[in-house]
């Protein structure tokens, strides 16, 4: 007989995340306040790490809301062992595979790009094997398949039984996850700003916004694509749309972990004023500098306020 799975125990998460508050002159002289929704700390407290041990080896920010409802379905099942995807610095394979060695699961991560398999590892995914996530190389025709049911069963061929997760985990169960973000938002802004992915996140939160809020995404790849991708997931999650949110989509730097002077001056200059760590580069550097032009453009009401979801920490490389 099987016994229910405490993920939360296991991955040893202490929501709320903590809410700060930033003087930040491009902000106030607009008379709009910024606030950090700093889902990075959510395994730490006031007086440090709240886990044993680096929080780094814990998945981190926004990625455990997603992954606690998919690990219970694998952790209770008779296979345990979870397949998904990512690219060759995905943060999600990261959390899949820090989450696999906290629970006991077998993960398999589906690299993008066959040609990375006779190269050493970089270091996200040196992390992921040390882990012991079982890495598998494609090439990039066979990952445009990744939501193919047909790939999936040739993928369960190979690695045997095993739960398919989306890139990025972000299906109905992740969605319902991450609107548990939005309720902790209730009362407390009038903007939610999230840097997006595949849109899981942005969709759960706004759905848990409360009446009179808006969720803002930044998408961090290019395409156009993600308001359908997360109108989709909202429909599989919750039947039909939820919450007020958009997007902007000027602010992808040219592409997913792509990167330019300007924006890494912009996380250096932000995180040493602020007295923050170094800045996330591929999502929260993105965010706060779209946040920062939106408020000179005065994209944002006076006496409004603005919440950035700080969704995770700089990687040790990019320390």
């Amino acid at each position: 007989m099987s016994h229910p799975v405490d993920i939360a125990a296991a991955l040893r998460p202490r929501p709320p995340s903590p809410l700060q508050e930033v003087e930040d002159e491009h902000f106030t002289r607009r008379g709009v306040r910024l606030l950090l929704k700093r889902e990075d700390l959510v395994h730490a407290g006031a007086g440090g790490p709240a886990v044993p041990g680096p929080v780094d080896l814990y998945p981190s920010g926004n990625k455990w809301r997603k992954l606690a409802p998919n690990l219970r379905a694998v952790a209770e099942s008779s296979h345990r062992r979870l397949l998904t995807f990512g690219g060759a610095y995905s943060n999600h394979l990261r959390a899949t595979a820090a989450a696999g060695r906290l629970l006991g699961l077998r993960t398999v991560g589906v690299v993008r790009g066959h040609e990375l398999a006779g190269r050493p590892l970089n270091p996200s995914l040196a992390r992921c094997a040390e882990d012991g996530m079982l890495l598998h190389f494609v090439s990039r025709t066979d990952y445009r398949r990744r939501a193919d049911p047909a790939f999936h069963d040739a993928l369960r061929v190979r690695f045997g039984p095993c739960t398919v997760v989306p890139e990025g985990g972000s299906n109905a169960a992740a969605v319902r996850g991450c609107a548990a973000l939005g309720a902790e938002l209730r009362g407390h802004t009038d903007v939610a700003a999230v840097a997006c992915g595949t849109g899981g996140t942005l969709a759960g939160m706004a759905a848990g916004l409360s009446a009179g809020q808006r969720g803002l995404g930044v998408p961090v790849l290019k395409g156009g694509f993600l308001a359908g991708d997360i109108a989709r997931l909202q429909r599989e999650s919750f039947g039909g749309p939820r919450g007020d949110w958009w997007l902007e989509e000027r602010f992808h730097g040219g592409g997913y972990a792509r990167t330019s002077p300007e924006l890494s001056d912009f996380a250096a200059d932000f995180a040493q004023r602020h007295g923050l760590p170094a800045l996330e580069e591929t999502y929260v550097t993105k965010l706060l500098f779209a946040l920062t032009r939106l408020a000179e453009e005065g994209a944002f009401p006076r006496g409004s306020t603005v919440a950035a979801v700080v969704t995770g920490r700089a990687f040790p490389s990019e320390r």
